[in-house]
């Protein structure tokens, strides 16, 4: 599930509401809406977040409000009872920081049946000490917290082992990634708002591709605000397979771009360390002439490549390189490179899965 988040006290009412509608138009169904930061009177709040809250789930959004224990001090709310928060029509509340396990399983039993998200990025045994308490597994939820400060977003190999702890646990989760036209967020500081540092300054496509491909969350939420809507349909529109994006070398024949294009490739599962394989394509052009063109006399990492009529049995083959090799005696095409930004996803396509090349 793809979701957005709000800043209320950033940005007119006006102003949010129509990018939950934009957001809605690409079938985003989440808004992540920032409590914490308010410190207006309780009667204020419920003013201004209900015609918000009502905005969201008019369009069929869940609205999770991020809080923390000065909010409950602040609004004078007892964990005991979360009336407040249903009265504003929210689907449930994210706990940013801990309380003491015991409340939080007590929590999820609220007769609101407000969900109750967890902070997943704590490196703690938080989530096995609420789990001891016999929560309500059904609303106890988790989401990562998202870093502005360059340089103090997670680790991939933490964020992966912090995410599969509550997958292992089928605790429904969500990490942030980061607009690059959003300037908006909950601090003065603002360099993008993701949950891993290595998504900071990639553009937002890749950030959810890189996601979906580790597959250790469910939810991914845009940090900040506003993202534009160039980002919203790009994200939106991604397939459930990967997809990596090619530049491509010129004058090439109609046959190597229906290959590159038209197929949806299969990453053949007797992999090697140097290239992946997608061996249909020799099947289905069989017959049909690959003339040499475009040689090179090594391939690096990213290269994509067709091997051509001097390697007869391969020929049509697509195939991209994933360590530098020789073009012994000219039998492979290059017909293009994996950009840049997403050349490193390709460390995480797994053997038999589908993948697309695109423009």
């Amino acid at each position: 599930m793809l979701g957005i988040s709000i800043y209320p006290n950033k940005a007119s009412k006006k102003e949010i509401i129509d990018y939950i509608n934009l957001a809605s138009k690409y079938n985003f169904k989440r808004v992540f809406m920032n409590l914490l930061s308010t410190t207006k009177p309780r009667e204020i709040i419920k003013e201004e977040f209900l015609e918000i809250i009502g905005a969201a789930k008019k369009v069929g959004m869940e609205v999770i409000l991020d809080i923390a224990p000065s909010v409950f001090e602040h609004l004078k709310i007892s964990y005991n009872d979360l009336s407040f928060f249903h009265e504003l029509g929210a689907t449930g509340i994210r706990l940013d920081e801990m309380f003491n396990s015991q409340q939080e399983a007590i929590m999820t039993h609220n007769k609101y049946d407000l969900a109750i998200e967890i902070n997943m990025s704590t490196g703690t045994k938080y989530l096995d000490h609420i789990l001891s308490h016999q929560p309500n597994r059904k609303k106890l939820f988790g989401c990562h917290n998202f870093y502005p400060m360059e340089f103090s977003g997670l680790g991939l190999e933490n964020f992966i082992e912090m995410s599969l702890e509550f997958q292992d646990q089928n605790i429904r989760s969500a990490a942030f990634v980061t607009s690059q036209d959003g300037k908006l967020g909950p601090w003065p500081v603002m360099d993008g708002l993701p949950t891993l540092e290595m998504h900071r300054y990639l553009p937002i496509d890749v950030q959810v591709k890189h996601l979906k491909m580790l597959d250790v969350v469910d939810d991914i939420i845009i940090g900040n605000m506003f993202a534009s809507e160039i980002e919203l349909k790009a994200i939106a529109n991604l397939p459930s397979y990967p997809t990596f994006k090619i530049k491509l070398e010129k004058n090439l024949s109609d046959v190597e771009t229906k290959i590159i294009f038209d197929e949806s490739h299969l990453f053949r599962g007797d992999y090697s360390d140097q290239l992946i394989r997608s061996t249909m394509p020799r099947i289905t052009y069989k017959g049909q002439k690959i003339a040499p063109k475009n040689l090179v006399s090594k391939f690096a990492l990213g290269d994509v490549c067709i091997p051509n009529d001097n390697y007869e049995h391969y020929r049509g083959e697509l195939q991209i390189v994933t360590d530098d090799i020789p073009n012994n005696h000219n039998r492979r095409n290059l017909v293009g490179k994996i950009v840049d930004d997403e050349i490193f996803l390709l460390d995480y396509l797994m053997p038999w899965s589908l993948f697309k090349i695109v423009k």
